[in-house]
């Protein structure tokens, strides 16, 4: 089993507090986020974007991979998640995420989408997310 971590830290109320969120590599120190970096696009970042950079990371990884298994080379795919929160109830939840991706490689079209749509359904962040998971992928 592999097990990676993000934290986070929170002080204050809902809109006037501030956070800062860290990953376990370093790669993420003490980033800001808040009510502002949420929903009124000030710098910094927030979790859906987390989420959708953790999407988009994920089913690259896993289209590559089984791209490779079919023994298609030349390969290279930029890869963009959008995730969409909706107002539920008195909160909000996260309900759709829509995968964007161009993908290059050394084999037939056909036989590349049919890839990426395994890989859209089976990447680990794909399964984790309770949402509608739609895709528009194309050839490069």
């Amino acid at each position: 089993m592999i097990t990676k971590t993000g934290s986070a830290k929170w002080e204050g109320g809902l809109k006037e507090g501030k956070g800062q969120v860290s990953s376990q590599s370093g790669a993420l120190s003490d980033q800001p986020y808040g009510f502002n970096t949420r929903f009124e696009d000030k710098p910094g970042t927030n979790p859906e974007e987390l989420i959708g950079a953790a999407h988009a990371s994920c089913f690259s990884m896993a289209l590559a991979m089984m791209l490779e298994q079919e023994g298609i080379s030349g390969v290279a795919i930029e890869t963009t998640s959008e995730i969409s929160m909706d107002k539920e109830g008195d909160g909000f939840a996260v309900k759709k995420a829509h995968l964007k991706t161009s993908i290059k490689a050394d084999a037939d079209q056909a036989k590349v989408m049919e890839i990426a749509d395994k890989a859209k359904a089976g990447c680990p962040i794909s399964k984790l997310l309770n949402a509608e998971i739609t895709m528009d992928a194309k050839m490069a």
